[in-house]
């Protein structure tokens, strides 16, 4: 059971993770902002998963638990782990991570469930999930050694390092080194602590950033080919699982009774608000498939190409973080046959990075232009 102030959240759906836990004896770790099932789960059959066995999931509900989204997740394959990123008021920050026990699984997972309504209105956004086990330290003493580095520095200073090289050269201040560590976890884990540990404890200040990118498996390769092209694949028999991986028979149900959402406000990290305007066109996947609602930004251009209006200009910035841990973001479009601007503001999450963020801001703003073309 995981306490969280009164009065912020749903508390059916407190009640429906509580029961799904104690039903399914499911164990949950918290842990530095993020909620943890698994990493192995207490059986699994097989070796640790390498590389790019992971997906981001992005756009999930903010009152959307570990109930919901495991079994979904779970219904493509046996997790290894599933990290739910977790704020101080016990929402979800928007964004989880799943890991399989294949690229292949984790590729299916992105072509079956990229897309999958969860709740009206809001559908999940699942891509690969970069995973770096790699830094490059530079500007490094020019005598820099190898195993100075390795035995002194590195094991005392951070965890799961399993290797080291040194380069030097033209254009390279120094000598830099390029680390390779056990996970991306212990990887990011030692990119925080690096800078500071090496000015604390060597009295030097050296850089640190991410090195190379792994290609996808050839395991990978081959079942992306395999996979006929589709907008929103929608898969009515799940995989076949383990006995032990939590599952229902179905897929979860979408959410009930939405909390309220200040206006302008993307109830997720990748999904805005998006009550489709009547008559507003859409793309199918087939004459029985499902239906996938256009993107606001679409929607708008087309409107205004219909009416005559003229292609908007649209203007988008910062403005400031909120005390709630929104980020606000001002607009103005302007349509070229309307003699007045539109302007407002629109409410996001915190994101993985600002240029997701800022196409959330994008896409909010063209939801609320929309809405304004409408009224009479």
């Amino acid at each position: 059971n995981f306490n969280t102030p009164a009065g912020l959240l749903n508390p059916e759906r407190l009640k429906a993770l509580d029961t799904w836990l104690t039903k399914n004896n499911v164990k949950l770790t918290q842990v530095n902002g993020q909620r943890r099932y698994g990493g192995p789960p207490e059986v699994w059959d097989g070796p640790p998963p390498g590389d790019r066995c992971e997906v981001f999931i992005s756009q999930i509900p903010r009152d959307a638990y570990e109930d919901l989204l495991i079994p979904l997740f779970s219904s493509v394959g046996p997790l290894w782990e599933f990290r739910l990123m977790m704020n101080f008021s016990g929402q979800n920050r928007g964004f989880a991570y799943a890991k399989y026990g294949t690229p292949a699984l984790a590729g299916s997972a992105i072509h079956l469930l990229n897309g999958y309504m969860l709740e009206p209105g809001g559908r999940l956004n699942v891509r690969r999930s970069t995973e770096k086990h790699h830094l490059c330290i530079g500007e490094l003493p020019l005598t820099t050694r190898r195993e100075d580095l390795m035995q002194v520095a590195l094991h005392g200073l951070t965890e799961g390092v399993e290797g080291v090289s040194l380069k030097s050269g033209p254009g390279i201040v120094g000598t830099s080194a390029v680390v390779s560590f056990s996970s991306h976890h212990a990887a990011s884990m030692a990119k925080k602590v690096l800078v500071e540990a090496f000015k604390k404890n060597f009295a030097l200040t050296v850089s640190i950033k991410w090195q190379s990118s792994v290609k996808p498996s050839k395991e990978e390769q081959a079942s992306s080919q395999k996979r006929p092209k589709s907008i929103l694949p929608c898969p009515t028999q799940p995989p076949r699982r383990p006995s032990n991986t939590p599952q229902p028979r179905v897929l979860p149900p979408r959410l009930v009774r939405p909390p309220p959402i200040p206006p302008g406000f993307c109830k997720a990290v990748g999904g805005p608000i998006t009550t489709q305007p009547p008559h507003a066109p859409c793309l199918s996947s087939s004459a029985h498939g499902p239906q996938v609602a256009m993107e606001p930004m679409a929607l708008l251009l087309g409107l205004c190409e219909v009416f005559g209006g003229g292609q908007p200009l649209c203007e988008l910035h910062y403005s400031h973080a909120g005390p709630e841990g929104y980020l606000y973001f001002r607009y103005r479009v302007r349509v070229p046959k309307l003699a007045t601007p539109f302007t407002g503001l629109v409410t996001v999450l915190p994101g993985p990075c600002m240029m997701a963020m800022m196409e959330e801001a994008r896409r909010a703003m063209a939801q609320q232009v929309l809405q304004a073309l409408q009224k009479p």
